[in-house]
């Protein structure tokens, strides 16, 4: 009921201030709009730790035109925190200007594996496994939380075996405008294809080597 009622408030405050955008909702919201803009909301990012209490849950909201994003928001009221990034314009954490980590050895990175309860983690997970194994340190808070510590500078490696397209809207550019690379598995920058990966731009060339992915 928190998820139908915060992707409520948030599509009458779209459809108030924007009546010509397109919309599109992780709870059902979708509107196919005239301007060429679409909104992607995930009102509640992490319901199991809505659920539970625990303090990682976020609200994303990203604004897409011409399949690239223009604008994401990571809003974590729990922990005073809201990520936030415009094309061009710079990745922020609250008032502070983000930035990735320069780090450019495996063995220096702090890994992020999401999802591997999932069926479709099982065809990665003796890669990420050896990933594990090469990286300093391994943390999972939860997805949307571990890409924009990525874009923080606190982390180096995140990857989501399967995810939607408002899980990673919003990531995509809170992490490129920071200086991070944002990859779907087949080398692209989409958000579509159900997977995704974040890394510092000095061990892109590994981690595409780790995963397999071209480029």
């Amino acid at each position: 009921s928190a998820d139908l009622d915060n992707e409520r408030l948030i599509r009458e405050a779209i459809e108030h201030e924007f009546p010509e955008d397109g919309i599109l909702g992780e709870e059902g919201a979708s509107k196919a709009g005239t301007s060429g803009r679409r909104w992607i909301i995930d009102p509640i990012d992490g319901t199991r730790d809505f659920v539970r209490g625990n303090r990682f849950w976020c609200v994303l909201l990203a604004i897409e035109e011409a399949d690239e994003i223009l604008a994401g928001v990571a809003h974590f009221p729990m922990l005073g925190e809201t990520y936030w990034a415009s094309r061009g314009c710079g990745s922020y954490r609250n008032g502070e200007l983000l930035r990735v980590s320069a780090i450019d050895s495996i063995d220096e990175c702090c890994f992020s594996p999401n999802g591997l309860h999932a069926a479709a983690a099982r065809p990665y997970l003796a890669r990420v496994m050896d990933l594990m194994q090469q990286s300093w340190s391994v943390r999972s808070y939860g997805g949307a939380l571990d890409a924009c510590l990525l874009a923080a500078g606190q982390m180096e490696i995140w990857f989501e075996p399967k995810v939607e397209v408002w899980d990673l809207a919003p990531l995509k550019v809170i992490i490129e405008e920071a200086g991070g690379v944002f990859l779907a598995l087949d080398g692209s920058r989409r958000i579509d294809r159900g997977a995704a990966i974040g890394c510092a731009p000095g061990v892109v060339k590994q981690v595409r080597e780790a995963f397999g992915v071209e480029g």
